[in-house]
């Protein structure tokens, strides 16, 4: 009998066996958990690294660097529209309401951060909106407050 416990770190890595153990925020069939992760693998390796690289050249360099802002700036710009064309598709990123989108909204939330407008995203802007209304959410955005 295996009675050892595993040691799992980081946000989304810790929302998988928990959205597993709860049944909540990750589909029960294969297809489904794989379009969840697919999404919540594109919030870790693309929205957030990019969009914080972004927040770092346009809010926190001490001077300014044009390449940094240009480049990560193209790279949001980019990463926005293939947000856009997904959510045009459908409602949520992988379909239902999942830890994608739990992952990807706090990033998206800081739009004026990255001098996005969220207008020239409408399927972005509806998806935002609706999660915005979301109570639980509302409740969760203002920890860091």
């Amino acid at each position: 009998r295996h009675t050892r416990s595993f040691h799992v770190t980081g946000v989304q890595t810790c929302a998988l066996p928990i959205s597993s153990k709860t049944g909540q925020f990750l589909p029960a069939n294969t297809r489904g958990r794989w379009a969840v992760t697919e999404w919540l693998m594109f919030q870790m390796a693309s929205v957030g690294p990019m969009f914080g690289q972004c927040h770092h050249f346009l809010r926190a360099a001490k001077e300014q660097i044009p390449y940094g802002i240009e480049r990560y700036t193209r790279e949001k710009d980019r990463l926005y529209a293939v947000l856009d064309k997904r959510l045009g598709e459908q409602a949520f990123l992988a379909g239902d309401y999942s830890i994608a989108d739990i992952a990807t909204y706090p990033w998206v939330s800081r739009h004026e951060w990255h001098k996005t407008d969220l207008a020239q995203y409408p399927n972005v802007k509806r998806w935002f909106d609706q999660i915005s209304a979301r109570p639980a959410v509302q409740r969760g955005m203002l920890v860091p407050a």
